[in-house]
């Protein structure tokens, strides 16, 4: 992760007591400071966490120009004890700069005895034209001419204006790029009209010495009986000596056969290791192995997908197998009732209901039909006839007179086979698909 810090000198150390106290400084961090005057900056406590800390120097300490201006300006502090001791920052250096060209420039004109006194009125400053100076031109080439003597090189630097597309003038300054950790520049010219920069010395990469052997490796552990418990007498040892645990002697062991040291740490969240789904940041163990805050974590660590994808895992020292563990049922005689023990009790209701159902039904449609009634003779012994049955004797036909015909119609009376109970026991019989001696019309 890249962040720019733009701040000045107070408020960079600040930033910087700010990250360190959140955490922020791991070698997973890169920090660019955009100020010329980074090695003005205390970054101890930021560079302790590994982050890797790229700024801009524009005053060359080792220059002897330089260290002979440095002291002067000490010297000068010291005369004057109400003014703060203070080094050279780079702003101070600028503002000295520009006035030494002014002067250098104003006592050459002298030397050759150009006037740039001012003749005549002065013009306006909102005139429109502007009308320049008569003697900006001799004031121009005389600040261009300035130079230094450079005793390390041997050549006279000079201030060179570099003119601008919005007829403005940039100062070209000698800057230098230093990166804390991974890489150190000698020095890179830049121009602030320009959009680009090229390097004035070779460049040298100065790859800084990994960790050193003798430095202990910070092992990441959680809490967890029995991998990693505290002795009963932690608060009285220190180190790695206030632990125990399965954990504990296996991190003992690898750096024994892997010969080096090693500091305990448990991890500050007590997590194993998950990423945020919203800010993509991992937490626990994984975190600090990500982040570089732990070398190592030894743990109990299921291997997942998500997490090889960040970090190293080792060869499993133990394989978790996943089990199902049931009770095993006793032995009981069977009940009265154990046939309804395929289905719920619910599912019986519903069976109970619907057969009933069915069968109330069957037994209202029934009554409604005119196909399910039929005429029934009540005389002892006799069959029922129809209305239209005529009597017979003797085997010739007879003609009944009305009366004869009302008293036939009475002693006869219209029936229906499906009763209510006709109808449970149909419904019943087609529930088991067991034949019925009734069947509706």
């Amino acid at each position: 992760m890249e962040v720019i810090l733009k701040r000045q000198f107070k408020g960079e150390e600040t930033s910087s007591n700010l990250i360190v106290e959140q955490g922020k400084n791991a070698k997973s961090y890169h920090y660019i400071l955009a100020n010329l005057g980074f090695l003005d900056i205390d970054l101890t406590d930021l560079r302790k966490g590994g982050a890797n800390i790229t700024g801009f120097q524009l005053v060359n300490n080792s220059d002897p120009t330089v260290s002979r201006v440095v002291q002067q300006w000490m010297e000068f502090d010291n005369k004057d004890t109400k003014m703060p001791k203070s080094g050279l920052k780079y702003t101070g250096a600028l503002t000295y700069d520009g006035v030494k060209v002014m002067s250098t420039a104003f006592q050459n004109l002298r030397r050759q005895r150009i006037d740039i006194s001012r003749r005549g009125n002065a013009g306006e400053c909102l005139a429109n034209p502007p009308a320049p100076w008569g003697q900006g031109i001799d004031i121009q080439r005389a600040l261009q001419q300035v130079g230094y003597w450079n005793e390390e090189e041997k050549y006279v630097n000079t201030a060179v204006f570099v003119r601008g597309s919005n007829d403005t003038y940039g100062l070209q300054n000698r800057t230098y790029i230093v990166t804390t950790i991974l890489l150190r520049i000698d020095s890179v010219i830049i121009s602030p009209v320009l959009p680009a920069f090229c390097l004035v010395s070779s460049l040298r990469a100065v790859l800084m010495p990994a960790r050193n052997d003798n430095h202990p490796r910070l092992s990441s552990l959680r809490q967890e009986s029995p991998y990693v418990m505290l002795k009963k007498n932690h608060e009285q040892l220190v180190g790695n000596d206030k632990y125990e645990g399965y954990i504990v002697e296996l991190a003992a062991e690898i750096a024994k056969h892997v010969g080096y040291q090693y500091k305990l740490k448990l991890v500050s969240d007590g997590k194993y290791g998950a990423r945020d789904p919203e800010i993509k940041m991992w937490n626990g163990m994984v975190g600090e192995l990500v982040y570089g805050k732990a070398d190592v974590a030894v743990a109990p660590l299921t291997i997942t997908l998500v997490r090889e994808e960040v970090i190293d895992f080792s060869k499993p020292f133990m394989s978790l197998g996943i089990s199902i563990m049931i009770k095993k049922p006793t032995k009981s005689k069977p009940g009265v009732f154990s046939f309804l023990d395929p289905l719920a009790y619910e599912i019986w209701m519903c069976i109970v209901f619907a057969y009933i159902g069915v069968s109330v039904v069957l037994f209202l449609v029934s009554r409604f039909s005119p196909y399910e009634w039929h005429a029934e003779d009540y005389e002892e012994g006799g069959e029922p006839q129809s209305p239209t049955q005529a009597t017979a004797s003797n085997g010739v036909q007879q003609s009944q007179t009305p009366v004869q015909q009302n008293a036939n119609q009475q002693s006869q009376e219209q029936s229906n086979e499906f009763g209510i109970f006709n109808s449970l026991w149909f419904s019943l019989g087609a529930f088991m698909q067991q034949g019925c001696d009734i069947s509706p019309r």
